[in-house]
């Protein structure tokens, strides 16, 4: 068994970083050759695929049914509602002022061989394959991890509800969570490869197309995610927490960073991302439904990319990229497609077909936006899961108070529901709570205050 000391220490995390750069070398030297590596990392990403999955089911359904009440769960979920509005909100007024100040096409051409657009369809029936599924199994696909969220958040509800009949499945799913948490330690111990293995095979074949036809678009996007990674996020952290908040926040966010980086993938950060929480401070129940929902809904990156995407197409068609309502309408626009459309499977496609009919752009244009995504996948999924944990550590923040630093990283609800209800047999969330420091992995003790 890994030593929890080993992957949660500054060793392990100077690792993840020295793969990541080896890696990108080996991409560099070895160019489109170094391609040969991706199975490597191909084993990473699907082994955390498997586990993840489950991860979000536990994680949810243990939250609610530990928690307090409902009053908690609704206020967590309008503020969370809120936060990630917000934020997608600046990050696409980030980009507008970037775009606006450095033009992004420079040689960049349209590709005229119009893909295959699928056929109109109705609205409802999107959603109602987005958030339900027709057969239990498909619940675990990973291509219907919004159909699961909806199916744990009813379980969670369903075994609050059951009252003490329900004890002896809260436990099970709280026992769930600490054994999907210790799978996903297990799994990071490949981390190393299988990061250096994605590092190489994303230099060595998608880095001469960055630096050629888009390499204009690349360098406004990258420089600006960073800047925003960097200086939007500390603010975020600062408003939170403090100092204290803002120390934390760069002392863990960086396997869950790196995570994201290297594998384009939101939901194989969250393992990382949920633990770095946990060693924030971040209390239990807040951690277990936000940061999952927001590796579906919550997409600053992409905000930001939808933004280029639209001034580069408006340059491309001749159009005219100023003025309040078309600004405010490519905000709007760009929130769509990284809050709404980005929980729907194929939903990055999706957000790139929202943006050439909002406009009124020819399906020709979907060449030029589809493989620009691609190229800025990879910071743009990092913004993505790191700005989940710093939205998680807003709506601490708002729920719990200023001191909530303090708490530890448990919830009010569960305490106080313990309280309320003492019994000869414990409750499975006083259970959970009673042993997080020694089979929880995932809601480790934050460090003390320097």
């Amino acid at each position: 068994m890994p030593s929890k000391s080993f992957l949660s220490s500054g060793v392990f995390t100077i690792l993840l970083l020295g793969s990541a750069a080896t890696g990108a070398w080996l991409g560099w030297v070895g160019g489109p050759r170094a391609g040969a590596a991706k199975p490597l990392g191909d084993i990473f990403l699907n082994l955390l695929y498997c586990g993840a999955v489950p991860l979000v089911f536990f994680s949810i359904s243990s939250a609610i049914a530990g928690s307090g009440g409902f009053g908690r769960l609704r206020r967590i979920a309008v503020l969370m509602v809120i936060i990630f509005a917000a934020t997608g909100l600046i990050a696409s007024c980030l980009m507008i002022g970037a775009v606006k100040l450095f033009h992004p096409v420079g040689g960049l051409t349209l590709s005229m061989a119009a893909p295959e657009v699928p056929g109109s369809v109705r609205i409802i029936e999107v959603l109602a394959e987005t958030f339900t599924v027709s057969e239990f199994p498909k619940l675990f696909e990973r291509e219907h991890i919004a159909a699961l969220i909806v199916f744990a958040v009813l379980t969670g509800l369903a075994a609050q509800a059951a009252g003490s009949k329900g004890r002896a499945f809260r436990a099970f799913l709280a026992s769930g969570a600490a054994v999907t948490g210790r799978l996903i330690r297990l799994i990071m111990l490949y981390a190393p490869v299988g990061l250096a293995a994605y590092f190489a095979y994303l230099v060595g074949v998608f880095g001469p197309q960055m630096g050629g036809t888009y390499g204009r678009a690349v360098l406004v996007y990258y420089p600006v995610s960073l800047l925003y990674f960097a200086v939007g996020f500390s603010v975020y952290a600062y408003l939170a927490g403090g100092r204290e908040g803002l120390r934390r926040f760069w002392i863990h966010i960086w396997p869950a960073s790196l995570t994201a980086l290297g594998t384009g993938s939101s939901l194989a950060a969250l393992p990382a991302n949920l633990e770095a929480a946990g060693k924030i401070g971040v209390p239990e129940d807040i951690r277990k439904l936000v940061l999952p929902l927001g590796a579906t809904i919550h997409m600053d990156g992409t905000c930001m990319a939808a933004i280029l995407k639209i001034a580069i197409l408006f340059a491309l068609f001749g159009k005219d990229f100023s003025g309040v309502d078309v600004l405010a309408g490519a905000a709007g626009a760009a929130l769509l497609a990284g809050v709404v459309m980005s929980g729907i499977p194929g939903g990055g496609f999706l957000g790139e077909m929202l943006i050439v009919s909002l406009y009124g752009f020819g399906p020709e244009a979907l060449p030029v936006i589809a493989l620009l995504g691609t190229l800025v996948d990879p910071p743009a999924t990092m913004v993505n899961a790191c700005g989940d944990t710093a939205a998680a550590m807003l709506i601490a923040r708002l729920v719990e108070g200023k001191q909530w630093l303090t708490a530890g990283g448990k919830t009010k609800g569960t305490l106080k529901r313990t309280e309320q209800k003492p019994s000869a047999v414990p409750d499975a969330s006083a259970d959970d709570d009673a042993a997080d420091d020694e089979t929880e992995p995932l809601a480790e003790e934050p460090e003390s205050s320097v």
